[in-house]
């Protein structure tokens, strides 16, 4: 089936589940940590997909949509910091930090091949001037 919307992607997917992992787990994070950790390691892992959610409205314009998916990349990678972070102030455990890691290596490895093969992910959209 081709995708009709950025939530039918696989890659999309893969990164809501994460994010809504990631709000699981930060849950038991302490108290003290509400305005720092726990705040931003929700924020990246939801800009993840929000970022390519705007790619895949930008698809028309090909620079734009490389742009957004950048953006998502570099949230994925953000929020591979803050899963560092929380491993090493002992909220997670290394078995739980190195199969989120391994599973935003993972998106990051789709969104690259999506940037790579921007022509075809734009196809429709643009003009053949």
């Amino acid at each position: 089936m081709l995708a009709q919307r950025a939530g039918d992607l696989d890659v999309y997917k893969l990164a809501f589940q994460l994010q809504q992992h990631i709000f699981q787990i930060s849950k038991s994070f302490p108290k003290e940590e509400m305005y720092s950790l726990t705040d931003q390691i929700r924020r990246s892992s939801r800009s993840v997909g929000a970022n390519m959610s705007e790619a895949w409205a930008k698809r028309r314009y090909p620079a734009h949509f490389v742009s957004k998916l950048s953006d998502s990349d570099g949230e994925a990678d953000e929020t591979v910091h803050w899963l560092e972070t929380a491993f090493a102030c002992d909220y997670l455990k290394q078995d739980k930090k190195d199969e989120l890691v391994s599973q935003y290596t993972h998106v990051s490895s789709m969104l690259h091949k999506m940037m790579l093969n921007q022509a075809a992910w734009c196809k429709g959209f643009v003009s053949s001037k």
